[in-house]
């Protein structure tokens, strides 16, 4: 069975997630620093805008393929999504060293953090709802 909702937002979010690791690989290699970040606090900062990127993301959109393919409203998935490419573009430009206190920091990871719970439960909600009662 095709996921197309889910096929739109996983490549959404890769792209998201390109930009994100292009940004850590050209400064190690404007800074030849294999590993790590060698002390500077770009890398470091790039380094986690990636990690937490990949942190979190992977399984939201298990959870949304799977809520798909077990018959979840179009609509959810789409505004779910949605919401999710627009937490994750405004993460990483909230992130920053200095602090934490940046809004889109803030916004970014509680939009995150909603989505993937709104996913868990209709997951869940699938799951009670196909068991014989």
């Amino acid at each position: 069975m095709p996921v197309p909702v889910t096929a739109l937002f996983a490549a959404l979010l890769t792209i998201i997630m390109l930009v994100l690791a292009f940004r850590v690989g050209s400064r190690r290699g404007m800074l030849q620093i294999p590993m790590g970040d060698g002390g500077d606090t770009t890398l470091l900062v790039d380094n986690r805008r990636h990690l937490n990127f990949v942190e979190h993301v992977p399984m939201a959109v298990i959870l949304m393929a799977l809520a798909e393919l077990n018959g979840a409203p179009k609509d959810w998935l789409y505004a779910i999504g949605t919401l999710l490419v627009i937490a994750r573009i405004l993460h990483p430009i909230g992130l920053r060293a200095a602090g934490m206190s940046h809004p889109f920091r803030t916004i970014g990871a509680m939009l995150t953090m909603l989505c993937t719970l709104a996913l868990i439960v209709i997951a869940l909600w699938q799951v009670i709802a196909q068991q014989p009662h």
